[in-house]
């Protein structure tokens, strides 16, 4: 199986705006390669792919969780909590969350590896 990465960027919330806009101009084209997810800041990232919440990503990814309970069960995380995380993390597409039996939601690790780019973008 081909490794998937997605890499993800790092820029301030003025230097991301005026990316978005010169593509919206049709000024910029974005290559493959450019990160795909953008962050503001460092801290912003480092909340989301924490050093629990990567032990999450490894344990979906590993041992392919039929449901959130089932998943709070394997990483000993309180329910309630990991579906908070787990929101964040699809929001941001690192995860996704599927319907399961009954009202079971199954989470899927769509990465197996992420690469970060601390570029600064100028118009």
């Amino acid at each position: 199986m081909k490794s998937r990465t997605l890499t993800i960027g790092i820029a301030s919330y003025q230097n991301f705006k005026a990316r978005t806009l010169a593509i919206a101009r049709g000024e910029y084209k974005p290559s493959k390669n450019e990160p795909k997810i953008w962050f503001s800041s460092i801290e912003s990232l480092a909340q989301v792919l924490s050093t629990k919440n990567q032990t999450l990503l490894e344990i979906i990814a590993t041992e392919h969780p039929e449901s959130i309970t089932e998943l709070a069960k394997l990483s000993g995380r309180e329910k309630s909590n990991l579906s908070r995380t787990l929101k964040t993390m699809e929001k941001y597409g690192l995860i996704e969350l599927k319907p399961g039996e009954g009202r079971e939601i199954i989470p899927y690790a769509l990465y197996e590896h992420f690469k970060v780019e601390c570029n600064v973008f100028r118009t």
